[in-house]
């Protein structure tokens, strides 16, 4: 692992019925491949923020790989990886796709890779060489990916190729229940059935990222620049008072006072409210 303090730069189980898509060779990198980056190098862009629910510390997947943010200090794990997709299991797995950078042993696109080790190293799991999973969620019974394609997978093997009413920005699934939304151009969508079928969501502005706190409480970033919060799984939202800036990632839990919890990354900040975005402190 390498710590420092790193300047941002810039800008920032699902099973299906029918024909499944067979994986791909395993491949591994090893924590000695991990840490290829060299130190002083900016992070150019944050592509997913999410707490560990093992022990609560915030990461960050980013253009440069996998960073853990602690009291204000930069942790890299593993090796550097273009995470243009990221997520974390019930259970604490890591999920990953992208681009790795040259050296790593991983293909090129890394397809679904898994990482049991807090990001140390990573398997390839399936579609490596084929998929870069730009929207990826995981929850209680698989995965979602989209790759050009809405993918199905049950336990990260076999894929099943799904239909969604418009291309998905984000995906987020509900920790216990898996239930599914998706930002799209055409509105907020819902599945309630691992992603066979969706119904839009009548929600008031339109959204691009979306994170489940819990359950049923919905964070979503509104293209305007508000922050949207819903108690009810998307049926009904409020607003923050005022536009916090376009978010180019956005995580969400629930504190252990009860609080719902945003993580945002707007422009260089990393940012985190429980107010529903009407106030903001910086994490980094």
């Amino acid at each position: 692992m390498t710590t420092r303090r790193t300047l941002l730069a810039g800008g920032l189980g699902l099973i299906g019925v029918g024909t499944l898509t067979a994986c791909t060779v395993p491949n591994t990198s090893s924590p000695q491949d991990a840490n290829t980056q060299t130190p002083g190098t900016a992070i150019t862009h944050i592509h997913a923020i999410v707490r560990d629910p093992e022990d609560g510390v915030v990461l960050l997947a980013t253009h440069e790989g996998l960073f853990r943010l602690q009291d204000r200090e930069l942790v890299q794990m593993g090796p550097v990886v273009d995470l243009m997709g990221f997520a974390v299991t019930p259970e604490g797995r890591y999920l990953a796709s992208g681009h790795p950078a040259p050296g790593t042993g991983l293909p090129e696109p890394l397809g679904l890779a898994e990482s049991t080790d807090r990001g140390l190293s990573w398997e390839v799991l399936s579609r490596g060489g084929q998929s870069d999973f730009h929207a990826l969620a995981a929850g209680p019974d698989g995965v979602l990916g989209f790759d050009g394609q809405l993918r199905a997978s049950a336990d990260g093997i076999y894929w099943q190729a799904l239909t969604i009413p418009a291309p998905p920005v984000s995906l987020a699934i509900s920790p216990k229940t898996g239930t599914a939304l998706a930002t799209t151009e055409a509105g907020m969508l819902r599945s309630m059935d691992n992603g066979a079928t969706w119904i839009t969501l009548d929600a008031p502005l339109l959204m691009h990222l979306v994170a489940w706190a819990d359950d049923t409480t919905v964070v979503g970033a509104g293209t305007d620049g508000r922050l949207m919060t819903s108690t009810d799984g998307g049926d009904s939202w409020t607003s923050s008072d005022q536009p916090v800036g376009t978010a180019s990632a956005l995580g969400a839990s629930i504190t252990d006072g009860g609080q719902v919890e945003a993580l945002l990354v707007i422009d260089t900040a990393v940012l985190r409210t429980t107010d529903g975005g009407n106030t903001t402190e910086p994490l980094l």
